[in-house]
């Protein structure tokens, strides 16, 4: 074994690389966004349940808001919708970066635009939907940087199977 592909201790390379953790593989990103789309649409839809909920309670001071806001099924509905978004938000985090996951998971307000339009009637106006579209390119450029990144990552491992 040359020296050059011992380790410190006369371990070969090909050993040191069996006991590394791999990076990520082809299935990381498709992994990532399966994890991401239901966390996107529990928030969105818990922020519509908790949206109509307090919308029925009113403005009024947070003393008299909150035993009202907590009788309604609706509230605890989207409550853990919101619950089950950040579990899964937190899975995502523990493989994918998150400088992929924080972007990825904006195309939430995308969606809560989306729903707030045709669920709760709100008018959107022209300037928020060109925000919409400013921060959904945004999110493809993200997910295409995380492609480039996995593709990167997967020639290297290729490259080293092949020492």
């Amino acid at each position: 074994m040359s020296a050059d592909i011992a380790g410190k201790n006369g371990v070969g390379r090909e050993a040191i690389l069996e006991n590394e953790t791999p990076p990520p593989g082809g299935n990381s990103l498709k992994k990532t966004i399966a994890v991401l789309i239901p966390a996107i649409l529990a928030q969105a839809i818990g922020n519509v349940f908790l949206s109509m909920r307090m919308k029925e309670v009113g403005d009024s001071s947070l003393l008299a808001l909150l035993p009202r806001a907590i009788e309604s099924p609706s509230l605890w509905v989207g409550t853990a919708l919101l619950i089950v978004s950040f579990i899964l938000f937190a899975a995502a985090l523990s493989w994918a970066d998150l400088s992929f996951v924080m972007p990825a998971i904006s195309s939430e307000v995308v969606v809560n635009v989306v729903f707030a339009k045709y669920f709760l009637s709100e008018d959107i106006s022209l300037t928020r939907w060109a925000g919409i579209l400013l921060i959904s390119i945004g999110v493809l450029l993200v997910m295409r940087s995380a492609r480039q990144k996995e593709n990167q990552e997967n020639q290297k491992i290729s490259g080293s199977q092949n020492l």
